[in-house]
């Protein structure tokens, strides 16, 4: 059952950028849409499930907040790299990140053997994610490449932030579950503001992507559920297809553009990714 679960996940959270190029708007417009979706999920959690308080309250709706600021970092990439190219390094991101915060912060990856493989798994996804940047229009690929990164690695610190503060609170996962989307509400109401001074709320293509956070939400809740059922490590690896999903529905269905040859390099790289993301999960 927690396989099946864990599923839910990895489909949801890879269809999610497909959700947001298809209905298209700004990044304002996407976060705000998310923002609004997850909340909305958040709140049905909360009333049923409850929720942390206190210190552990603002630990979990600070992860949501930064987490936000991690999404508006992958939609602003979208429009300069696409999502064939955002998605496996924001991945690589998030898997190199999180390994190191564990090791150095948590002291996870204890002993001798789990640190040379961890090394490894660190090694093969960074590997992953050069071949899938590599593009065959140099001068546009690079610049655009420069560009993206230019978003993509400040951000990415959301995403880590994201991960790493629930470790620190001592409660079930469900009872961090409203002050996390909470946070991502607010996280992106504060974009919004900054952004379009609340112009975005006005617009048909901020509440459209209100799909996106809603898949999120129900994403999260079942990754919550898989996780106690088959254990965090297997879900883990089941979830990390979600950048499969993502990079090749753009292909078949966005339709980016990629030669035979990029293509076979970003293959190649997804598949790096996910054998470094199990290597780090079975640590």
């Amino acid at each position: 059952m927690g396989i099946l679960l864990a599923l839910i996940p990895a489909l949801g959270w890879g269809v999610q950028p497909l959700i947001a190029r298809k209905v298209g708007g700004s990044p304002t417009n996407q976060v705000l849409g998310t923002g609004m979706g997850a909340v909305a999920v958040g709140l049905m959690v909360g009333l049923f499930a409850g929720s942390v308080h206190g210190l552990n309250f603002w630990l979990s709706f600070a992860a949501g907040f930064l987490w936000a600021w991690g999404e508006v970092g992958q939609f602003v990439a979208f429009t300069r790299i696409g999502v064939t190219r955002t998605m496996p390094i924001s991945t690589g991101l998030q898997i190199v990140g999180t390994s190191l915060i564990g090791v150095l912060i948590f002291g996870e990856w204890a002993g001798t053997m789990a640190r040379l493989l961890g090394t490894v798994a660190i090694v093969l996804v960074v590997a992953g994610v050069a071949l899938t940047a590599i593009t065959d229009t140099r001068t546009t690929g690079q610049s655009s490449l420069v560009s993206g990164l230019a978003i993509l690695v400040p951000t990415t610190l959301g995403y880590w932030a994201y991960s790493a503060l629930p470790k620190t609170i001592h409660a079930a996962g469900i009872h961090l579950f409203f002050p996390e989307m909470l946070g991502i509400f607010i996280g992106a109401l504060v974009y919004t503001l900054w952004q379009t001074k609340g112009r975005a709320f006005t617009e048909p293509a901020s509440w459209g992507n209100g799909l996106i956070g809603l898949v999120f939400g129900l994403s999260s809740l079942a990754y919550i559920f898989a996780a106690q059922a088959a254990g965090i490590a297997t879900v883990f690896v089941i979830t990390q297809l979600s950048v499969v999903v993502s990079t090749l529905g753009a292909i078949f269905i966005l339709h980016e553009r990629k030669s035979p040859r990029e293509l076979r390099l970003t293959v190649s790289g997804l598949i790096l990714i996910v054998v470094g993301s199990i290597l780090t999960a079975t640590l």
